[in-house]
């Protein structure tokens, strides 16, 4: 019997079209560990406003970000996969995507059928967070094929270690003011209700700030990706542009832990849309440290993570 990994990221629409891109928000947003608010009050908000509104405004940014092989983060998580792969010959290492395709349970009953007696689960979200991490072990669920689940790896040291060496190596290349980490922000409510994301991006923020030749208070955690209009966690990376440029500090590098691999988050709402942001705010140097991607440190992470949790 062989053993098996399975990679898993957020997922993509089929195509930058708006039709293929509302139903993936209609996924993604239906989904109650994303959006909690009971359904009879949420769906017809979404339905009637959200979707109609939201979704060929976000197909033009996806038409932005679309490559031959679609988003870049299928792109990524695809090298990423297969690099994984070549690093564990012996194992069957695939990938599937939360909302999309390759699907969780399809994809999980298939390795079974290959004979793998054993998968280890492993979402791309170095924190966790119930509105990531936990619907993926939701929707696994369902395959009954018999899993080792590793849902978190920010602790880890050697990502801890990666992820500092690309932070270091921009910030080495270049004068800047201020390194700020950037979180996806999640409801402040799912904070208040357990959900230990926001301790998980502190504790991240600490452990690789120790690691970096920057001082300590030239650096700041910050979330973006706000949805909605209920509170989320603060300070918002855009307001926090702002205020840098009012205190004179024009020059900003930005690390974006929560993302491995570069997607609408990264290339859209930062490279364009904060950007704009920031240099109308009268800002001048903006750079982002680039997301693992296909770093082959970040692969090789991965297969020895997956090793140390085989199934003996």
């Amino acid at each position: 019997m062989q053993q098996g990994l399975l990679l898993v990221n957020l997922g993509s629409p089929a195509s930058p079209r708006t039709s293929d891109v509302k139903k993936y928000l209609k996924e993604f947003l239906s989904d109650q560990n994303v959006i909690e608010m009971p359904k009879v009050l949420w769906q017809p908000i979404l339905r009637g406003i959200i979707l109609p509104t939201r979704s060929w405004r976000s197909a033009t940014f996806y038409q932005h970000a679309w490559l031959r092989g679609g988003l870049p983060l299928i792109v990524y998580t695809q090298m990423i996969t297969n690099q994984v792969q070549k690093l564990l010959p012996d194992w069957n290492v695939k990938m599937a995507m939360t909302y999309g395709q390759p699907d969780i349970v399809e994809t999980l009953q298939q390795m079974q059928k290959d004979g793998c007696s054993n998968v280890i689960l492993l979402p791309l979200f170095p924190q966790y967070t119930k509105s990531s991490t936990q619907s993926i072990l939701d929707q696994a669920n369902p395959a009954k094929v018999p899993l080792t689940i590793i849902d978190r790896f920010y602790q880890e040291p050697t990502y801890q270690k990666i992820l500092a060496a690309q932070i270091q190596k921009v910030w080495d290349q270049g004068k800047y003011d201020e390194l700020f980490f950037s979180y996806h922000s999640i409801p402040t409510a799912m904070v208040k209700h357990g959900d230990p994301y926001q301790d998980e991006c502190e504790a991240t923020t600490a452990t690789v700030s120790e690691l970096l030749t920057i001082p300590n208070d030239k650096i700041k955690t910050v979330y973006q990706s706000k949805f909605g209009p209920m509170p989320w966690l603060k300070p918002y990376l855009k307001n926090a542009l702002m205020q840098a440029v009012e205190l004179g500090h024009r020059n900003i590098l930005i690390a974006t832990p929560s993302f491995v691999a570069d997607c609408l988050e990264t290339l859209e709402e930062d490279y364009v849309q904060n950007y704009q942001t920031f240099k109308t705010s009268g800002g001048d140097k903006f750079e982002l440290v680039p997301p693992m991607n296909d770093d082959p440190r970040f692969s090789q992470f991965i297969a020895d993570l997956a090793t140390r949790n085989q199934v003996k």
